[in-house]
C-alpha cells in the first residue's frame, strides 16, 4: 500500500474546511472531484477517514492520526521549499504577532528593532495588546502573554518568570513610608492593573509560605506606561511587573518595598505562543529562537538581581 502525499493533503483541506461544499470552493474543484478522492483514499486504507453528516465532516479516529502526518509532511515540503527559494538571498518574509503593551514596549522594543537591523527583508507586524481570549487569530502568526498555565491547544515556549513588585517613587516613601507587611497593602493606596470583572488579589510566595490579599486600587489601568507614570508622581504604591520600573530603580527614582515576598497578580511566567498545525515559515522560525534567546539572557541577569535584592533584604 502507498500513500500519496497530495490525498493527504486533500484530507487535511477537507476538515479543516468542515464540508465538501467549502473544500471544494478554496481548492477550486468540483464537490465530486473531491468526494471521489476522499472515497478512493479510504478504499486504499480499508478506513473510515469521515463521519459524512448533513451539515459537516467529522474525522475519525484513523482520519485524525492520519490527517495530522499530512500537516506535518505539508509543512515539512513548505520549508524545503522555502528553504531552497531563499537559499543564497536575504530572508524575506511577514512575521505577524501579538505582545504585551507594557512588555511590549518597555522590554521587547529593543529586542524588535535589533531584529530588524539583523533581517532587514522581513516585514515585523506588531500590535501591542493584552487581550487573552482568541490570541492566535488569522492574522497573527506569534503571541507573547502573561500566564501561569499555557492553552493545552498551542505550543508555548517559556520566556522566563514575570516578578511583580511592590514600589514607589523615592519621593512618596519619604513622605509616606512604604508598606512592610502583605496586610498593609489593604490600606495603601494602589497603582496597579486589574482583571475585568474579578477582585483582585495577590499573591505573595516566600519559600513555602502562600499568601493572598484582597487589593482595592486608587488607579488601576492595563496600561503599565500610564501605571508607571503615576508612580513617579508619587500617587500610591505600584505593584507592577519589575520590567514596568527597573529602569528608574536604577536611578534611584523608584524604591522598592515587601522585597523577600514573590508577588504575582496575572501569571508567573511569560509564554511566546504559537499554533501547532500552522506552517511556519523560515523567519517566524528565525524570530522565535532570536526571541527566545534574548529572554534567555534577559531572565539571567534578572535571576542574579533578584537573588542579591533578596539576600540585601533579609
Amino acid at each position: 500500500m502507498s500513500l500519496d502525499p497530495n490525498s493527504l493533503s486533500l484530507l487535511v483541506d477537507i476538515l479543516d474546511a468542515g464540508n465538501l461544499s467549502e473544500a471544494a470552493r478554496r481548492l477550486k474543484m468540483t464537490r465530486a472531484n473531491m468526494s471521489y478522492h476522499l472515497n478512493q483514499l479510504e478504499r486504499t486504507l480499508g478506513l473510515q477517514l469521515v463521519r459524512r453528516t448533513t451539515r459537516r465532516l467529522e474525522a475519525t479516529e484513523a482520519g485524525l492520526r492520519l490527517a495530522e502526518h499530512g500537516r506535518a509532511i505539508r509543512n515539512a515540503l513548505r520549508a524545503a521549499q522555502e528553504s531552497m527559494e531563499t537559499l543564497g538571498r536575504t530572508l524575506q518574509g511577514r512575521v505577524r504577532l501579538s505582545v504585551p503593551s507594557g512588555y511590549g514596549q518597555l522590554v521587547m522594543a529593543e529586542w524588535l528593532i535589533a531584529f530588524k537591523r539583523l533581517h532587514p527583508g522581513i516585514v515585523l507586524d506588531v500590535m501591542f495588546e493584552n487581550r487573552v481570549e482568541d490570541l492566535l487569530r488569522d492574522e497573527v502568526d506569534i503571541a507573547v502573554r502573561v500566564m501561569s498555565e499555557p492553552p493545552q491547544n498551542l505550543i508555548a515556549r517559556d520566556m522566563g518568570a514575570v516578578r511583580y513588585v511592590a514600589c514607589a517613587s523615592a519621593q512618596y516613601a519619604q513622605a509616606h513610608g512604604l508598606p512592610t507587611t502583605l496586610d498593609a497593602l489593604a490600606a495603601t493606596p494602589l497603582v496597579t492593573a486589574a482583571v475585568v470583572g474579578r477582585q483582585l488579589r495577590v499573591a505573595a510566595y516566600l519559600d513555602n509560605e502562600r499568601q493572598e490579599v484582597l487589593l482595592e486600587p486608587t488607579i488601576v489601568s492595563e496600561n503599565f506606561l500610564f501605571l508607571r507614570q503615576a508612580v513617579l508622581a508619587s500617587l500610591g504604591v505600584g505593584i507592577v511587573p519589575d520590567y514596568v520600573v527597573q529602569a528608574d530603580i536604577r536611578r534611584g527614582e523608584v524604591v522598592t518595598t515587601l522585597d523577600a515576598w514573590r508577588l504575582s497578580i496575572f501569571g508567573t511566567r511569560m509564554y511566546l505562543l504559537y499554533m501547532p498545525d500552522r506552517h511556519q515559515t523560515r523567519a517566524a522560525a528565525v524570530f522565535i529562537e532570536f526571541v527566545l534567546a534574548q529572554a534567555a539572557n534577559a531572565n539571567a541577569n534578572a535571576n542574579e538581581n533578584e537573588n542579591e535584592k533578596v539576600r540585601r533584604s533579609r
